[in-house]
């Protein structure tokens, strides 16, 4: 349960303002099909973050803990200084051949290839080494985030400072960095 909780409120809180979350609202408002474009966001990120959570726990699996304690502080502490920065969205006016499933799967899933979401399910699977719930935790993690854009996000962006909601994101970043730290030094699996 720690896993998928973890995993979700990770993901969830550094998805806003992030470009996937631009892109949700881009293309709900493209296509005015919200639950189409939420189905196609499911998709991408259920085979993104497989895929992530894949590679995170092989490493975890291959990397003696204490490196991995030390290597996973400086990777969320460099996600929460990461996500200070603020994401834009650089929209091509293209128009879409394949439909609002495809078009939203395919566009969503090159958009989170080396995204900060990506690299933290890699980081968040190596810590919880569990392929399956970190996917499960990231995976409605990035659903809720995305689907305030698709559903609200027209009403919430005049409400709710972005500034704010990444200084909310990156002290989530930051605490995971400093859980592992304290693994690191004391010596322990980032996990314990």
């Amino acid at each position: 349960m720690e896993a998928i909780i973890g995993s979700f409120v990770l993901v969830a809180a550094s998805e806003m303002g992030d470009k996937t979350q631009l892109l949700a609202f881009s293309l709900a408002s493209r296509f005015r099909k919200p639950w189409v474009v939420m189905a196609g966001i499911l998709v991408a990120t259920l085979a993104n973050h497989a895929l992530a959570a894949s590679v995170g726990s092989w490493v975890s699996a291959h990397v003696p803990p204490r490196v991995m304690a030390g290597i996973l502080a400086a990777l969320f502490i460099g996600f929460g200084l990461w996500t200070l920065k603020p994401d834009t969205l650089d929209e091509t006016a293209s128009p879409a051949r394949f439909g609002p499933f495809i078009t939203t799967v395919i566009l969503f899933f090159l958009a989170e290839m080396g995204d900060k979401t990506q690299f933290a399910t890699v980081a968040v699977a190596a810590r919880y080494q569990s392929v399956f719930w970190v996917t499960v935790g990231t995976t409605l993690g990035m659903m809720a985030s995305n689907g305030l854009a698709v559903f609200l996000g027209e009403k919430l962006a005049g409400k709710v400072q972005a500034k704010w909601i990444r200084w909310s994101a990156a002290s989530l970043f930051f605490l995971f960095g400093i859980v592992s730290l304290v693994a690191a030094v004391r010596g322990v699996s980032p996990t314990a």
